[in-house]
């Protein structure tokens, strides 16, 4: 058997001993069946999920059937959760192949991995397939999601053509799906074989693949060289002629520097698939919290995930940042340290309600501080 892709570390303490493969076969076996007390949803099913991976056969099956039997609301509340895994989401996709609720959330979680996306494509239902259609980044990031729509019986033409349409004005043909080449004559009213060769994402990773592939721990100290500016610049135009559906894909696939450039993109598309690239880190979300210039979309999905708000830093960056809606950015101000609540109050940066705010916040503190004593003489 495979090791489990996960380590035992994404789950709570006191439930790593039921996935140790040197535990005793009773106590994974009590996992397997579901039988630990008190375990939230989401810590349930990828401990299940980690122990589908077990050496003993009966465990790996107890697991995979206790999984494919649980209620509604354990899978419900397990399926929306933020940070589910995208291994787990795709081992669910298959024992929940019969349940439409639960593959409608897993079709609706942001971790779910495309490739899983994909598998589901030609064989789920109108409505779900609706759902595969209106994900509209994904559709550009990887190609196979739409070849597979194309496939399902069960997908309205209308929106197989809405999709198509939607992937050729944005840059992708695929001259293996009909509906595709149909959709680019439709569009563009020429057939898509005839077409001039177009700058794509991998092609331009192969040429450039130390500027583009690899992320450097720490950038050289040394100053640049007209040549390395010159190549830098040369690569920076010719990504900014890519099309859409491209640039989305070296925005996934790409480096720190690929992402910088297309972090600026006028496509909020484009510059959603820099944010959400796997390959990106907490110091470039850092740097976006604190942007003044970055894309509302961005900044909103930054402000929304519960992952970010745990890097204390991140938060504070959102407080002062005055493209964070206001009611977002006082509630966020109410979580920080007083050290840093002071600091804003003294701060003639930040937007001028965060200051007043923060200067009633404690004045409030103060008086709650002195209590009735304050007003003896």
């Amino acid at each position: 058997m495979p090791d489990c892709p996960l380590p035992a570390g994404v789950l709570p303490k006191p439930l790593q001993k039921h996935v140790d493969p040197r535990s005793p076969p009773p106590l994974r076996m009590m996992g397997a069946k579901g039988l630990v007390p008190a375990v939230a949803p989401m810590d349930l099913v990828t401990m299940l999920y980690a122990l589908s991976f077990d050496a003993d056969d009966g465990v790996r099956t107890t697991a995979a059937k206790t999984a494919e039997g649980l209620p509604d609301k354990i899978f419900g509340v397990a399926l929306r959760a933020e940070g589910m895994k995208g291994p787990v989401l795709d081992w669910l996709a298959d024992r929940f192949a019969g349940k439409e609720m639960a593959l409608e959330l897993i079709l609706l979680n942001n971790a779910t991995p495309d490739e899983t996306f994909a598998r589901l494509a030609p064989v789920v239902s109108q409505r779900l397939a609706d759902i595969v259609r209106q994900n509209e980044l994904r559709l550009l990031r990887h190609d196979e999601i739409i070849r597979q729509l194309c496939r399902n019986p069960n997908a309205l033409a209308s929106s197989i053509d809405g999709a198509c349409d939607f992937c050729v004005r944005n840059g992708l043909t695929l001259l293996d799906v009909p509906q595709m080449v149909e959709a680019h004559k439709r569009v563009h009213g020429v057939d898509p074989s005839a077409r001039p060769k177009e700058e794509t994402a991998v092609g331009l990773m192969a040429e450039y693949h130390d500027e583009l592939a690899r992320d450097d721990v720490q950038p050289p100290l040394r100053q640049e060289t007209p040549e390395e500016a010159q190549k830098k610049l040369s690569i920076t135009q010719r990504i900014i002629r890519m099309s859409v559906s491209e640039k989305i894909k070296l925005a996934t696939l790409g480096n720190r520097e690929a992402r910088n450039i297309l972090l600026r993109d006028a496509n909020k598309l484009v510059c959603m698939a820099a944010a959400t690239s796997p390959r990106i880190t907490d110091g470039e979300i850092m740097g976006l919290a604190n942007s003044k210039t970055v894309n509302a979309d961005v900044l909103r999905y930054i402000y929304s995930g519960r992952d970010f708000l745990k890097v204390y830093a991140i938060k504070t960056a959102l407080v002062k940042n005055p493209k964070v809606p206001l009611p977002t950015a006082l509630k966020l101000m109410q979580t920080l340290q007083e050290k840093d609540i002071k600091e804003l109050a003294r701060d003639r940066n930040v937007p001028q309600t965060i200051q007043s705010q923060a200067k009633a916040w404690l004045m409030k503190k103060e008086a709650a501080a002195k209590g009735p004593q304050g007003g003896k003489h």
